[in-house]
């Protein structure tokens, strides 16, 4: 063979070396879902997913290059629905119900989110508000449509106390009529609720008296998570690699304040 042939082959298969290295080196694509209706954590406004985990798995993400990670909304129910199936690799923000959801896996917490009482000036001033329910008895209280405040045991309770319940669709509604005093307290996630009223207080919304919001009891706490499908592991090869990765960059974040530092942000006046 002359040199000039072995010249080019040698030539041909440094390109082929190059593009097979290149491509080896190329991000693996990944898609992401975050609920598309949970403000302030995960939502859509003007066609943008935006929130708190949003904002996290975000900046996670950024601290893996390997990855080439895509978000997308989807509505709550689909989303599970689709790591149920395999279809879907991953959605945040899960509750870790492990027994509830045996098709799922869970990152590391990425935020606790608490479950409080808000009551307002009025209560407060005629009665210390210690002891839940019992402070409260004959209150009427604020809870938001098809929430479940408790199990049977607490619903007794509380029809015991003479609390009334008093459901409306969603946390503006329920802050504005606590803020009117149309209900005593309201039960909310407490970042919802304070992230809610600084839209209101930013829109000045007639009729509505300036007021801050007065914390009184903690209920319950939750850590939402990235949930990840545990079915179809050949469809998503990278999985434990991926989760690794991203668990190790939220113990980054955790450590430096970052996260901490998004959730302030989002609260904002």
């Amino acid at each position: 063979m002359s040199s000039q042939l072995l010249l080019s082959a040698a030539f041909c298969l440094s390109v082929a070396a190059a593009g097979t290295a290149a491509r080896a080196a190329a991000p693996q694509p990944v898609l992401l879902y975050g609920d598309d209706d949970y403000p302030p954590y995960s939502y859509v406004e003007h066609g943008q997913l935006k929130g708190i985990y949003t904002d996290i798995v975000r900046a996670a993400v950024r601290d893996m290059p390997q990855y080439q990670v895509q978000l997308r909304p989807v509505p709550w129910k689909r989303g599970v629905l689709m790591l149920q199936t395999g279809a879907a690799f991953a959605l945040y923000p899960p509750y870790s119900w492990r027994s509830e959801r045996p098709y799922v896996g869970y990152s590391a917490p990425l935020l606790m989110e608490q479950l409080v009482v808000f009551c307002n000036q009025e209560v407060l001033a005629q009665r210390k508000l210690q002891r839940w329910p019992a402070d409260y008895a004959g209150l009427h209280i604020g809870v938001n449509a098809g929430f479940l405040l408790g199990d049977a045991a607490l619903m007794a309770s509380l029809q015991a106390e003479k609390i009334v319940l008093d459901a409306a669709k969603g946390t503006r509604t329920n802050l504005l009529k606590l803020m009117r005093g149309r209900i005593d307290c309201y039960v909310s996630d407490r970042l919802s609720a304070q992230w809610e009223w600084q839209r209101i207080r930013r829109a000045g919304q007639a009729g509505t008296p300036a007021q801050t919001l007065h914390e009184t009891a903690q209920l319950a706490s939750q850590q939402g998570h990235l949930g990840f499908t545990l079915l179809q592991p050949a469809r998503y090869p990278y999985r434990d690699d991926f989760i690794a990765r991203f668990n190790a960059a939220i113990a980054r974040m955790q450590h430096s304040g970052e996260i901490r530092r998004i959730v302030d942000r989002a609260l904002l006046p």
